[in-house]
C-alpha cells in the first residue's frame, strides 16, 4: 500500500520566514504581494546587484520561494516544483558569507537554480522521476552536475516535476504528469501543456521561480518545454555534460542542459555544469557522441565560458540552412493550422532581416534521411533502457526499486496501478520486456533489426543529415521550427503533437539551441538551431543574434491566464425569456443586444 503523496515542500521550515506573499496567497488568486522585483533579471544582472551589496542570495532565494508558494502551489497553480530544498536558505547564506570575504566561486555563485526531478542530489531531497517506485531514502550522493553546481556556489532551490520516467513508459502518456507530482501546467495558459519531459524545468524558469533551471533530453525533452513555455533551451552535445547520477533512458542519447529566460543565462549555466574532460563516472564525457564515433576525436579546446560567444549581431553574415521538414504536420489529416505556419514564416524572414543568408534546403533538393528521424532510434532507446535503468537502480537504497530490474518496476506499477497508471499504461515497458537481450539478436518488433545495426543506422543518419547539410551548403547551422504551440492538456486522450524537429539531432547526439520566436493566440513557439557535435559556441552566437533582433520573450511574458486563447471565447450572455405583460415581475429590461432603432433583437447565427 502506497501512502498518498503530500507535496514535499518542507513548508514547516519555511513558515518561520517572513514570506508575506506566501502567507497572503490563496487558491485561484494571484496576490498583489507576490514578489516581482527581480522578474526577468538575468544572471549577470543578479550578480551585479549582489556584487554591489543591493541584493543578497538569501533575499533572492526567499523571493523565489514566495513566488513558488503563491503561484506554483497556490494561485494559478503552475505545479512545476515537486520539492523545495530545505537547505536552500543555508546554501544562500553560505554564498553571501563567502562573498563578504571576497570569495566568488563562479558565475552562478548565490544564484538559485532548479533541477529536474530525475537528477540525484546527495541531500534531503528525493530523486523519483515522478514515480512512487523511487520514493523513500534520497540518493546517496550528488550527480556529477549537482556537484558542479555546489562547487560553483549555486543555490539548489529545489526539484521540478516532469513527465514520469522522463516520458518513457507509455505511447499514450501525458506530458508533465507524474504519479508523485501530478500535472504541471503552462504559465502562458494554465489549461495548456508545458510539454515534456522537462516540464517543470521549462515552466518553472518561465514563471520566474528561479534564475535558471536544468532538464534532461533524450529526444526533445529540453527543447520542447522551452518551446511551449517561451524560454531558451540548450540541449548540449551528448557527453559534454555528465549523466552520472541521472536516471537514464539511453546512454547513447541522454544529455543534461539548461533552461533560461535568455540565451545568456543558458550559456552561463552550460559553462558551470559541463565536463570538459572525463569525469570518471560517465564514459561519454571522455569521448564523442554516436555521430562522431570512428570519425573525429573529442576536441581539446572545449570552452570554459560560453558567454564569450554571445553576439547581438550574431546573424550578420551567417549562412543558415532552413528546412520546413514536418512543419505541415506528421498526419495529413491533422495539418498544422495556418496561423502557426504564418507565424513561423515570419520568424524565418526575421533571420534574413537580421543579416543571415538563408538557404532553403528543401527547395535545393536536400532530404534528411528517414524523414528526419533516426531509423534505429526507438530500438536503441528500448534496448538501452532495460540495462541502463537497472544500473541506476543498483545505486539506490531504501526505495522500492533499489537493486531491482525493469521487470520489478513493471510489477510495481501493476501492483499500484491506481497511483501509477490512472491515465495511461506502461506499454513501452511491456514491449521492452519481450525483447531479446543480445546486441546482435534480431528484434522481431523492429523488423529483425539488431541493436548493432540500429547504432550503425543512426550514426549514418547524422553523417548524411546534419553533417551533410552543413558541408554541402557551407552552413553555420541548420534552422527550423521547434514544435507546435502548446496544446490543451488532455488526461484522457493524451498529448497532441502535430510536428517536432528534435529528431534531426537526437539519434546522433548533436546539440540544439531553442529560442522563442513567435506567439499564436497567446501561445509561444520557437526556432531551433542545429549543428554538429560540440558546436555550441556557434549555436549560441546565432541564437543570441536572433534573440536580440526579435525580443519575442521580452515582449510576451507569461500571464498565468486560466486558458489560452482568452479573447473572443465568452460568447453571448444569456438572459431569461421575457415574461408576458401583467405577470409577476413587471416588465423586463430591454435585452442588451436589442437594436435601439428598430426594437428588434439581434441574434447570433447558429449551425450554419
Amino acid at each position: 500500500m502506497i501512502v498518498p503523496a503530500v507535496r514535499a515542500l518542507f513548508l514547516a521550515a519555511l513558515l518561520a520566514l517572513p514570506l508575506a506573499a506566501a502567507n497572503d496567497a490563496t487558491p485561484n488568486n494571484q496576490s498583489n504581494n507576490v514578489p516581482t522585483d527581480h522578474n526577468e533579471w538575468t544572471v549577470a544582472q543578479l550578480q551585479a546587484a549582489m556584487a554591489s551589496g543591493t541584493l543578497t542570495s538569501e533575499n533572492l532565494t526567499k523571493e523565489y520561494i514566495a513566488r513558488i508558494v503563491a503561484l506554483d502551489q497556490n494561485g494559478p497553480g503552475v505545479n512545476s516544483v515537486i520539492q523545495l530544498n530545505p537547505e536552500a536558505l543555508v546554501m544562500a547564506l553560505n554564498a553571501d558569507n563567502l562573498r563578504k570575504r571576497g570569495i566568488v566561486l563562479g558565475p552562478l555563485h548565490g544564484i538559485p537554480v532548479l533541477l529536474k526531478g530525475n537528477v540525484d542530489t546527495g541531500d534531503m531531497m528525493q530523486t523519483t522521476a515522478g514515480s512512487f517506485a523511487l520514493l523513500g531514502k534520497p540518493a546517496l550522493s550528488d550527480s556529477t552536475v549537482a556537484g558542479k553546481l555546489r562547487a560553483g556556489g549555486a543555490v539548489i532551490l529545489g526539484k521540478t516535476n516532469l513527465s514520469e520516467w522522463a516520458n518513457f513508459r507509455s505511447f499514450e502518456s501525458v506530458s508533465g504528469w507524474s504519479g508523485w507530482g501530478g500535472q504541471t501546467n503552462n504559465p502562458y495558459g494554465i489549461d495548456r501543456n508545458p510539454c515534456g519531459s522537462s516540464s517543470g524545468s521549462g515552466a518553472g524558469v518561465s514563471s520566474n521561480f528561479a534564475a535558471v533551471s536544468f532538464g534532461t533530453e533524450t529526444d526533445g525533452s529540453i527543447v520542447c518545454p522551452a518551446n511551449a513555455n517561451g524560454v531558451v533551451g540548450l540541449k548540449p552535445t551528448v557527453g559534454l555534460t555528465s549523466r552520472a547520477g541521472i536516471l537514464p533512458i539511453s546512454h547513447i542519447q541522454d544529455t543534461f542542459g539548461p533552461h533560461g529566460r535568455t540565451v545568456a543565462d543558458a550559456a552561463v549555466a552550460l559553462g558551470v555544469v559541463q565536463s570538459r574532460t572525463f569525469d570518471g563516472r560517465d564514459a561519454a564525457t571522455g569521448g564523442v557522441p554516436l555521430g562522431w564515433q570512428g570519425r573525429f576525436k573529442r576536441p581539446t579546446n572545449i570552452p570554459t565560458d560560453y558567454t564569450q560567444f554571445l553576439d547581438p549581431n550574431g546573424l550578420k553574415g551567417a549562412r543558415l540552412g532552413l528546412t520546413r521538414l514536418g512543419l505541415n504536420g506528421f498526419d495529413p489529416f491533422v495539418p498544422t493550422p495556418q496561423p502557426v505556419v504564418d507565424a513561423f514564416e515570419a520568424a524565418f524572414k526575421a533571420l534574413t532581416n537580421a543579416g543571415a543568408t538563408v538557404i532553403d534546403l528543401d527547395a535545393a533538393g536536400f532530404a534528411f534521411p528517414n524523414g528526419g528521424s533516426g531509423p534505429g532510434e526507438f530500438l536503441i532507446l528500448c534496448f538501452d533502457f532495460r540495462n541502463d535503468v537497472q544500473a541506476y537502480f543498483a545505486t539506490r537504497v531504501g526505495v522500492p526499486m533499489a537493486g531491482k530490474t525493469l521487470n520489478d518496476a513493471i510489477a510495481f506499477n501493476n501492483a499500484h496501478a491506481n497511483e501509477e497508471m490512472p491515465f495511461f499504461n506502461q506499454d513501452i515497458w511491456d514491449l521492452i520486456a519481450t525483447m531479446p537481450t543480445g546486441r546482435s539478436d534480431p528484434q522481431p518488433a523492429f523488423g529483425g533489426m539488431t541493436y548493432n545495426q540500429a547504432l550503425a543506422a543512426d550514426k549514418a543518419f547524422g553523417v548524411n543529415g546534419i553533417d551533410a547539410a552543413l558541408s554541402q551548403f557551407n552552413l553555420d547551422a541548420v534552422v527550423t521550427a521547434t514544435d507546435n504551440p502548446p496544446w490543451a492538456t488532455d488526461l484522457i486522450f493524451g498529448d497532441h503533437f502535430i510536428f517536432g524537429s528534435s529528431g534531426l539531432a537526437a539519434p546522433e547526439g548533436y546539440p540544439i539551441v531553442q529560442v522563442p520566436a513567435a506567439m499564436v493566440f497567446g501561445a509561444p513557439m520557437g526556432l531551433s538551431f542545429f549543428g554538429t557535435a560540440f558546436s555550441e559556441p556557434t549555436l549560441i552566437k546565432l541564437a543570441s543574434g536572433f534573440e536580440a533582433a526579435t525580443q519575442v520573450r521580452a515582449h510576451n511574458l507569461p500571464t498565468f491566464a486560466a486558458t489560452v486563447p482568452f479573447k473572443h471565447i465568452a460568447g453571448t450572455t444569456l438572459r431569461p425569456p421575457q415574461q408576458r405583460a401583467g405577470h409577476a415581475g413587471g416588465s423586463p429590461a430591454s435585452p442588451s443586444n436589442a437594436n435601439p432603432k428598430t426594437g428588434k433583437e439581434l441574434k447570433r447565427p447558429h449551425a450554419l
